[in-house]
């Protein structure tokens, strides 16, 4: 029995594209840039603390660095990575626009909140030529509050009243939670959850269909 809402609220890596091959480069040229990065940046790196927070990434990535090298190699790596989500971005998972063409014929309304930094969100529609499908969109970038607290934001805002959220991890699931939304999990992704934890759940983009 389809579930009705009236909006769906994605989350960006891992859900509705992977682009970690990109940020990985990006991550290793700001790290060929600086003299106190040991070692290389690998993809097996990238996709570990994909979907966290923006400054948790380098914090988990890099934990003994000193704070004003943290800070400067943050910088150079957002720099970096602007520019490599923006030109050679991610891979779509299959199915995605049409799962959004679907969902927008079907009257939902759709937006997108993400732990990226300010402009990725931006990157990934110029990247992709995805951004019409999208109301509205925020990231922990803006304002540098959690996840659960920009869902939130972005529900007051537009004024939706039965809004589904869907991600790839279990702090999706538990931003979900907190914000008092229900949630459906992209197994496809980077997070692994039970289905006692997260039942509601898609296999790829276009199961949304059957789902909504």
């Amino acid at each position: 029995m389809p579930l009705r809402f009236d909006s769906v609220i994605f989350d960006l890596d891992g859900t509705l594209w992977d682009a970690t091959a990109a940020i990985t480069k990006a991550f290793q040229a700001a790290k060929n840039s600086v003299d106190y990065i040991e070692n290389d940046v690998t993809l097996a790196d990238v996709q570990a603390v994909t979907g966290q927070p923006y400054t948790v990434v380098y914090e988990r990535l890099f934990p003994k660095l000193p704070a004003d090298k943290l800070d400067e190699y943050r910088a150079l790596c957002a720099h970096h990575e602007l520019s490599a989500a923006e030109v050679h971005g991610g891979a779509p998972y299959p199915g995605l626009e049409a799962a959004l063409r679907y969902l927008l014929n079907q009257g939902y309304r759709l937006f997108i909140v993400s732990n990226c930094q300010l402009g990725y969100v931006e990157a990934f529609f110029k990247h992709t030529g995805l951004g019409h499908f999208f109301e509205g969109h925020q990231c922990f970038g803006t304002r540098l509050l959690p996840k659960s607290e920009n869902i939130r934001e972005i529900i007051a805002e537009y004024h939706l009243e039965a809004p589904v959220y869907v991600g790839d991890t279990p702090g999706d699931l538990a931003a979900s939670q907190q914000a008092g939304v229900p949630f459906i999990f992209a197994t496809y992704g980077f997070g692994q959850l039970s289905e006692a934890e997260a039942p509601l759940r898609i296999n790829q983009p276009g199961d949304l269909e059957k789902l909504l």
